[in-house]
């Protein structure tokens, strides 16, 4: 069942909630441009504001979350060229910034389009809805893609283009939900239109046929912590001792693997998995 026109809508959405399937990774170059257009300005409508001052933007909340699955496995080095795909106004690649020269960013909104992130020059760039990105080979040293692959159709096809736009000896940093996010069927409250999480061992065997060398992975973002009320006025994925124990309650082996929960009990399990990964040097 290489093409959607082959499998009935019905049978497609059942396989895909029961996780034996990522949703979207079979369309047909139409349906795939229809999702794109409906994705294409849905995070920007429900977080962004390019009129807001900064003071009055929301917080970005997960710089610990990214450091401590992410940014802390790199090797410390510098890294000429990055790319965030996905980034929006840049703010998770702060970073990497004391360490780049040139920041790209792979965003589809029109509402985010600085020329610089705190003095490094950030070039952003349209994707094209085929996923097809408009790089050469071996471009970038490092590429962090956060929560930005569940808003993808053809998520299999982008992950072989961030292979083949990477440098030999290059990371990227993925953080991705793999739970359904809900029947996307139905409208969702605090969610875009198509969005859903990616099953985990769907993600590994994208991962692995892309080629990539996993260096790190890890489950994260337990559902029970992700309901913590603020602490001190401040979310609580800002402290440092959340992330970490949320880490090692995940790695326990007794929580369910439902991908589309319909009951309470199936609902306390992690709900998102961290990837760094590298493209072999030789």
């Amino acid at each position: 069942m290489n093409r959607s026109e082959h499998v009935p809508g019905d049978l497609r959405i059942e396989l895909a909630l029961r996780g034996k399937a990522l949703y979207g990774n079979d369309f047909s170059d139409e349906e795939i441009a229809a999702w794109f257009e409906d994705e294409r300005e849905g995070y920007y409508e429900l977080y962004g504001d390019k009129n807001a001052s900064d003071a009055a933007k929301p917080e970005y909340c997960y710089a610990e979350v990214a450091d401590e699955h992410g940014f802390k496995w790199l090797p410390d080095r510098d890294f000429p060229s990055v790319l965030g795909i996905g980034s929006a106004d840049g703010t998770e690649l702060r970073p990497l910034l004391p360490r780049s020269g040139k920041v790209t960013i792979l965003e589809p909104s029109e509402g985010f389009a600085d020329t610089s992130l705190d003095g490094t020059p950030v070039a952003y760039v349209k994707p094209a809805p085929n996923g097809i990105m408009p790089f050469d080979a071996d471009s970038f040293d490092v590429i962090v893609c956060f929560h930005t692959l569940h808003h993808i159709p053809n998520v299999s096809t982008v992950l072989n283009e961030i292979y083949r736009v990477l440098k030999p000896g290059g990371y990227v940093l993925l953080r991705e939900p793999t739970h359904s996010m809900g029947d996307w069927r139905y409208p969702r409250r605090g969610l875009t239109k198509n969005e859903r999480g990616i099953p985990p061992a769907i993600f590994r065997n994208m991962i692995r046929e892309a080629g990539y060398l996993v260096v790190r992975e890890a489950r994260c973002g337990f559902s029970l912590f992700s309901r913590l009320p603020h602490i001190n006025k401040r979310p609580p994925w800002t402290y440092r001792w959340i992330i970490r124990l949320d880490t090692l309650v995940c790695q326990l082996p007794i929580w369910p693997h439902y991908y589309h929960a319909t009951h309470i009990w199936q609902k306390i399990r992690p709900i998102s998995i961290a990837f760094v990964l590298q493209k072999s040097a030789s």
